[in-house]
């Protein structure tokens, strides 16, 4: 009786040895998409905009799909970036956390869960913290430079208040992006508040792309506390590429596919040249010496006989004020069947 007893115990400690290690592997496959699992924000100042965006990459051959995500506390908000739910290979999306520095005050943390249902249903949890301060308050809480033509400069304004230290002072305005300055002049100082306004300026020297960067507010606090500022925009080109990532899906040793990719542009303009390091991509470019505000250019690849992942660069030339945008390409050589 007591050997049967003994024996039901391994067996059944077994079987949860099993199911944990099951467990943890069904959750290890989500995990690996995420490239980072934790931010910190910092201080932040009362009332502005503070996001963070954990982006993951499908490295799977199979689709991933985000059925929902939650997040375990109200200062802290949480969305899928784009609405993107669903990821084919190499595709890319992201968990958008988002501080609601206008409700909460004080040190506060989240654990953001995301539940994958395709291809296996798992569960990966993400952890944001900050310190939302009360007596520092931007208006308004970013900078949002909306949308800027590449070679024009652009400028914006923001007020910063400081409550109950009338020896506050702004010393310096940091920035890691280049293209990016700002000067801070001080509008008052009274018993128990500061004024400055900050003239945040964008230079015509911008490449095209997405502006999502933050100033970083030195203050005579010590250089232990910088306060960060959004800012946010978008140097348009006056060309867009659809889709933004080309790929072409898994093929055998041999096979030819083609796909279409649609540069469009805001004034007719003519396509020069379209280039790959890898001569497995061709591109059809007949039409593409004629000025149009909208081309169509089929992409053929021709898989080689060595399998495996394949990642490239395209380049278009334009003589669209020589604009040359650029995507990257994905496809998957199959073992031959």
């Amino acid at each position: 009786m007591q050997t049967c007893s003994f024996l039901g115990r391994v067996a059944l400690a077994f079987v949860a040895v099993a199911s944990a290690y099951h467990t943890g592997w069904s959750q290890e496959w989500a995990r690996k998409m995420f490239a980072v699992q934790f931010h910190e924000f910092g201080t932040i100042a009362r009332g502005s905009k503070a996001e963070f965006c954990f982006e993951l990459t499908n490295p799977y051959l199979e689709d991933v799909r985000i059925a929902h995500v939650r997040s375990s506390c109200g200062c802290t908000s949480v969305y899928i970036k784009d609405d993107k739910r669903e990821l084919k290979t190499y595709e890319r999306g992201g968990i958008v956390a988002r501080v609601n520095s206008s409700s909460y005050l004080g040190r506060y943390g989240a654990t953001i869960t995301v539940t994958f249902d395709r291809p296996y249903f798992a569960e990966v949890q993400l952890q944001v913290s900050s310190y939302i301060r009360a007596d520092v308050v931007f208006e308004p809480g970013s900078v949002q430079f909306g949308t800027v033509e590449q070679g024009q400069p652009a400028e914006q304004k923001v007020k910063v208040t400081c409550y109950g230290n009338s020896n506050w002072r702004i010393r310096e305005l940091r920035s890691a992006n280049p293209h990016l300055s700002a000067e801070a002049v001080e509008l008052s100082r009274g018993p128990g508040q500061v004024l400055y306004e900050l003239t945040v300026k964008l230079g015509p020297n911008a490449p095209a792309g997405y502006i999502k960067d933050h100033l970083l507010l030195m203050t005579s606090e010590g250089q232990a506390v910088q306060i960060p500022l959004a800012v946010e925009g978008l140097v348009s080109s006056g060309l867009t590429l659809s889709p933004g990532t080309l790929f072409l899906g898994m093929v055998q040793p041999g096979q030819t596919v083609t796909k279409q990719l649609v540069v469009k542009g805001t004034k007719p303009f003519r396509i020069l040249a379209i280039k790959c390091d890898d001569p497995s991509f061709r591109f059809d470019t007949s039409s593409a010496g004629t000025a149009k505000l909208l081309h169509i250019v089929p992409v053929t690849f021709v898989a080689g006989a060595q399998t495996g992942k394949v990642h490239q660069t395209i380049r278009i030339e334009t003589d669209f004020a020589d604009a040359q945008p650029e995507l990257s390409a994905y496809a998957v050589v199959a073992e031959p069947q």
